[in-house]
């Protein structure tokens, strides 16, 4: 059952060791919460699982085979997607425009292609309504969309284009509690539709709500891996705080 494998890896920026000797699993139909204070390689570790990053040292097994990502678009054609909350879409586009930002689908008239509006309006709509989201209108702005309708797009697209594995950036941070409540109930219908989610943040009480099992690192090091029942999210905090495993 186990999706994502990486084994001992390690990330230099310079001098500067971002991630020494890291092992996570994350296996299917699982949310993972990784935990950490600033500077823990939280994001770096993310962004190597990603294909933004290529590790020094080390190996990512993803779907029982040896892979190496040399680019995100590589990472994403096997169903890895990562999503930043500010930058998970494009504020000047429709709604429509940014489901299918990159991936439009066409229809030929004579001897030209063109976009496929109907189309790009239809399933993006349709799709989004299917993970319990109500929008007004696929031809909305992004801009006039709250923070959790913003998620719940990029929630939805990577669900259509066939996403295994979702790795979520601070996905609740600068939300209201009400909008940080519909992502949380987002995080946890992605997971009974079979998806598994690495849950980046430094909010505790809203990853311990959806997760199943907590990664934690420091300076760049493992320090603490717990299932959920195996600890409150106190001694979690608690964790973090001290650098070291309680």
């Amino acid at each position: 059952m186990v999706l994502l494998e990486c084994k001992d890896i390690w990330k230099n920026f310079g001098r500067v060791a971002a991630l020494k000797g890291v092992d996570i699993r994350v296996e299917k139909k699982e949310v993972v919460g990784l935990l950490g204070d600033n500077g823990a390689g939280k994001s770096t570790l993310a962004k190597i699982i990603a294909g933004v990053y290529q590790p020094d040292k080390g190996e990512i097994i993803f779907e029982g085979r040896s892979v190496k990502w040399m680019s995100p678009r590589e990472a994403r054609e096997a169903g890895i997607e990562m999503l930043f909350q500010d930058l998970a879409l494009i504020d000047v586009l429709s709604v429509s425009r940014n489901f299918f930002l990159g991936r439009e689908p066409t229809k030929r008239i004579g001897p030209f292609k063109l976009l496929d509006f109907d189309k790009m309006n239809k399933l993006s709509h349709e799709n989004i309504n299917k993970i319990g989201i109500e929008l007004r209108s696929p031809l909305v702005r992004a801009s006039a969309l709250s923070g959790g309708e913003r998620q719940a797009v990029a929630f939805a697209r990577s669900v259509f284009f066939g996403a295994k594995l979702i790795i979520l950036d601070e996905p609740t941070a600068n939300l209201s509690i009400r909008e940080a409540h519909k992502v949380l109930e987002l995080v946890k219908e992605l997971r009974n539709k079979g998806l598994s989610i690495i849950f980046i943040t430094h909010n505790i009480y809203h990853v311990y709500e959806v997760a199943d099992r907590f990664v934690i690192l420091d300076r760049g090091v493992k320090i603490a891996e717990y299932n959920k029942e195996e600890v409150k999210p106190e001694e979690v905090i608690e964790t973090i705080r001290l650098g070291k495993s309680m």
